[in-house]
């Protein structure tokens, strides 16, 4: 019996080529969309899965709670490790790091500039990475040891077997490697080369407690109630910090740091997982689409099996064996489908890695991933074929038999609400399109408050902080130059944050957190930063290395209307302001212009120097910066970057899901387009007669392309009004996530409506004329 039923399946998909290929085409673009944002979503969750003890491991974040005002922040002050080390019992092991950091690594005449951190010493006790050289717990004991990677190993000495042997670190520290760990996998939010204790680069400005500058990690011994712990954490913190500091621990569990980012007061709020549910849906949706189809033309054609479902009921076939049968048929098409799915994976999955930035792999020994290609092969069969099959078992042998078969309004209903509900997910894909491709224009787009434009930076090191004025000035002298400072940090992204900020009347009640950066002279006219009052930095005032310039954002937060020539205190001790910038962006778009004070220094903490080229001498610019560099500092490689560059790459999580979105969407438009286009040709091939005498009674092709039409096209404007008001919710809640964003506009869903439209009557116009242009003498003929 089954045999028999493979063999009918087999010629029924013979028999019907468009039918047929529509049918697994479609389920196999669905599918293969589907596979690959699987694979996407598997990747994204399994960050930080592969650490030992991993439900013991937090990220200790720093909160504060101050006059119903509440956030989270991922700096923590540098003393926080050593208070909390010593009198929090259910902390087995805590350690801060930098933020990662290029630094040039030499061995003999090779040397080149690899990604590190500075951690303290029981960062191998809360990382517990696997080693395969030396040991974990003395790794980084000393400030003179280094730990590196395998690749590193191999990279600067041939092989693992490097232990006690000596490589040269930023030009100026001869390091003794004491341990070689395994490369530290691509699904790590702690990724880093080689790794140094953090007493090799400390400095006093580290130990204050208004500054911070530091990520901060604990493992809790097992067992331990993380809430009772974060509590313990906080008195102990309470009770030695300053009274002015308002920060106090929040552990994070380890397992949400990717993915939950982002904070709404003190609790996870989203971040990264967003975009995994988002395209979970985008899923799900494709593949329902493509489903779709497989039912809508199903039901459509049952008219074609009406009299083989007749025969088969009046020689003894039960509903369940001709339900099992057109299943049986579905699952078939299903796994056709699936098998051309694995081709386009494979085949595409380069070109997604590329668009992704990621290292995804088919890996065939998976058992995750046939387990998932096989429920997925089952579940689109089951979901795509389970209505035609009920629907065809149901219908009665003698009626078909006699020839008096007649289809009720609940099929043709049926397959009504399938396309409008297909095609009100296309709808909404269309208007994610539009409204996250706007979105990202306008981060492109929109006034920063600087120019990011025609800006290049390279790194301060090795020989050049011993002499940056000089280096500046003769940067400077070429026509290709501009302008050019000195900084801390990347203007578009500024990082550190302090409690340090005082001034006389100033509320002690009040968070007097700002956001603060180093910075040389000239910096408001090297990055094009109006000045509202006051002055830039200026090699002309000796004392501007006890002044400060601040933001308006700063300004109101002290409440000064006019703050220029007004004292306050900070890192350089008590000062005046010299000048008030109007507010620029100095983080990403996520987050309101916070207030931002600028000490004019020149040390260890100034490690970019920013260099304005002429527009249209780029290149020129870069060149004369080059010879410069290597004349003041020949132990190093030259190596430079873009501040555009810089600022696009803050917005990549956001650029890919563009990318994603606009490609999914246009597929799963193309999805409903092979369902639409399959119907049309079934309407067409149903109402030939009907086609032909209308033209006999001198209907011309127009006339006929809009009888076949006109219904097509009620379906969709229905589909348009049912997708707007749910796309509108749901893209004003995303670009909520922006604290600077468009404006959502009816025209965004006018131009959505008027794609939708378009694409669809292009469609069933493809049929229609083809239908119009028949010859009526073949199509009467039969009568």
């Amino acid at each position: 019996m089954l045999k028999n039923y493979f063999k009918i399946a087999v010629r029924s998909l013979f028999k019907n080529k468009l039918f047929s290929f529509i049918n697994i085409f479609g389920l196999a673009l669905g599918m293969s969309c589907s596979l690959l944002i699987w694979l996407w979503v598997k990747d994204e969750v399994s960050f930080n899965r592969f650490y030992p003890g991993l439900e013991n491991i937090y990220f200790v974040r720093s909160g504060f709670d101050f006059r119903g005002q509440t956030g989270a922040g991922e700096a923590t002050p540098g003393p926080w490790v050593e208070a909390l080390e010593k009198d929090v019992p259910e902390i087995k092991a805590i350690t801060k790091i930098t933020w990662n950091r290029e630094q040039l690594i030499r061995v003999g005449e090779k040397a080149t500039k690899e990604d590190g951190i500075y951690a303290t010493a029981q960062f191998f006790k809360v990382f517990q990475s696997p080693f395969l050289q030396g040991d974990p717990a003395k790794a980084i004991e000393q400030p003179t040891s280094i730990a590196i990677s395998r690749k590193l190993a191999e990279k600067y000495f041939g092989n693992v077997n490097v232990v006690g042997k000596t490589l040269r670190l930023d030009n100026a520290k001869d390091m003794i490697v004491s341990a070689v760990f395994e490369n530290i996998p691509h699904n790590s939010s702690v990724r880093f080369d080689w790794i140094v204790n953090f007493k090799a680069q400390e400095q006093d400005w580290m130990k204050w407690w208004g500054n911070s500058s530091f990520k901060t990690y604990a493992m809790l011994t097992p067992g331990a109630n993380p809430a009772h712990a974060e509590s313990v954490m906080r008195k102990v913190i309470k009770k030695v910090a300053p009274p002015q500091l308002l920060s106090f621990p929040l552990l994070q569990s380890m397992k949400d740091v990717y993915l939950y980012s982002e904070y709404d007061g003190l609790k996870q709020a989203g971040g990264r997982i967003e975009y995994v549910r988002i395209f979970s849906i985008v899923a799900i949706f494709i593949l329902l689409i493509a489903c779709v189809n497989f039912m809508n033309l199903a039901t459509a054609r049952s008219v074609k099996r009406a009299k083989e479902v007749g025969v088969r009921k009046v020689v003894g076939a039960e509903k369940r064996y001709l339900v099992i049968q057109f299943l049986g048929e579905s699952l078939i098409v299903s796994a056709l489908a699936a098998g051309l799915a694995l081709l386009f994976v494979i085949s595409f999955l380069p070109v997604f890695n590329e668009v992704v930035q990621k290292q995804i792999t088919f890996n065939t020994l998976d058992p995750a991933l046939w387990a998932s290609i096989i429920g997925l092969t089952l579940v689109t069969g089951i979901i795509a074929g389970s209505y035609p099959a009920l629907y065809l078992s149901a219908l009665q042998p003698i009626r078909i038999l006699k020839g008096r078969i007649t289809f009720s309004n609940k099929g043709v209903f049926l397959r009504k609400g399938l396309v409008v509900f297909q095609f009100s997910l296309s709808v909404f894909l269309i208007v994610g399109i539009l409204v996250i491709g706007r979105q990202m224009d306008y981060i492109q787009t929109k006034k920063l408050g600087l120019d990011k434009e025609n800006v290049l930076y390279i790194p301060l090191e090795g020989d050049l902080n011993n002499k940056l004025e000089a280096f500046r000035q003769e940067i400077m002298n070429s026509p290709a130059v501009e302008a050019a400072t000195t900084t801390g940090a990347i203007p578009t992204n500024i990082m550190g944050v302090s409690g340090d900020l005082d001034w006389t009347g100033r509320d002690k009640n009040l968070d007097n957190s700002v956001s603060a950066a180093y910075v040389g002279y000239d910096f408001a006219n090297t990055m094009h930063i109006q000045m509202v009052d006051g002055r830039d930095f200026s090699k002309d005032f000796a004392a501007d290395t006890a002044n400060y310039i601040i933001n308006e954002a700063a300004a109101r937060m002290m409440k000064m209307k006019d703050p220029v020539g007004k004292q306050v205190s900070f890192w350089m001790g008590k000062g005046t302001i010299v000048g008030l910038m109007k507010d620029f962006h100095l983080n990403s778009f996520h987050s309101e212009i916070k207030p931002l004070i600028l000490v004019n220094y020149k040390g260890l903490n100034t490690e970019y120097l920013m260099v304005r080229s002429v527009p249209g001498k780029t290149t020129e610019a870069i060149a004369h910066v080059e010879e410069i560099a290597r004349a003041f500092n020949p132990n190093y490689p030259f190596n430079y970057h873009f501040l555009d560059e810089d600022y696009e790459r803050m917005y990549r999580s956001e650029m890919i899901v563009n990318t994603l979105i606009k490609y999914f969407g246009i597929l799963a438009v193309v999805i409903s387009c092979l369902g639409l286009l399959g119907l049309a040709a079934f309407t067409a091939e149903q109402r030939t007669k009907e086609i032909g005498i209308r033209k006999v009674l001198g209907a011309n092709v127009a006339g006929v392309v809009a009888l076949l039409s006109k219904d097509f096209l009620k379906l969709i404007l229905i589909s348009i009004v049912l997708a707007t008001p749910v796309a509108w919710y749901l893209m004003d809640e995303w670009l909520k996530d922006f604290a600077y964003h468009i404006n959502l506009s009816w025209g965004i869903f006018a131009i959505a409506g008027f794609i939708a439209i378009s694409i669809a009557l292009f469609t069933v116009s493809f049929q229609s004329i083809r239908a119009a242009l028949a010859n009526p003498v073949k199509s009467l003929k039969a009568e």
